[in-house]
């Protein structure tokens, strides 16, 4: 049992992914075209998107923990992503096929990882 026990153990109600960048401007426009939508900024130094079913990614300015960030994003469709990232000009996007999960890894700009992730219907 870790220290920290289970009484009064928090409730989680949602998560947010964070991940580090030198430059948000460009990294911002980079993510927009990612994501396919304006990010919002709550704070002159955060980019943020909510996604639809839950949770979001949040991208920020720190230059000393830029590129050491990795984060997964779930996805419906990995075959039309592949295809928009190759129109986007990102390279080695095809797909690796698991019999459960069908996946991508990119990094953005920073060298941040990405693992675009798509479930298999049971």
């Amino acid at each position: 049992m870790s220290e920290l026990g289970t009484q009064g153990a928090m409730t989680v109600a949602n998560a947010l992914a964070s991940i580090a960048v030198r430059d948000l401007s460009a990294a911002r426009g980079w993510y927009e075209a990612l994501l396919g939508g304006d990010g919002n900024q709550p704070m002159p130094e955060v980019v943020e998107w909510q996604f639809e079913r839950g949770g979001g990614l949040q991208v920020y300015l720190a230059p000393e923990r830029a590129g050491n960030g990795s984060c997964t994003l779930i996805i419906d469709d990995i075959d039309g992503l592949a295809t928009r990232f190759r129109e986007l000009g990102i390279s080695d996007v095809e797909p690796t096929r698991d019999h459960r999960v069908d996946t991508i890894m990119i990094k953005d700009p920073d060298g941040n990882s990405l693992l675009l992730h798509q479930l298999d219907a049971p």
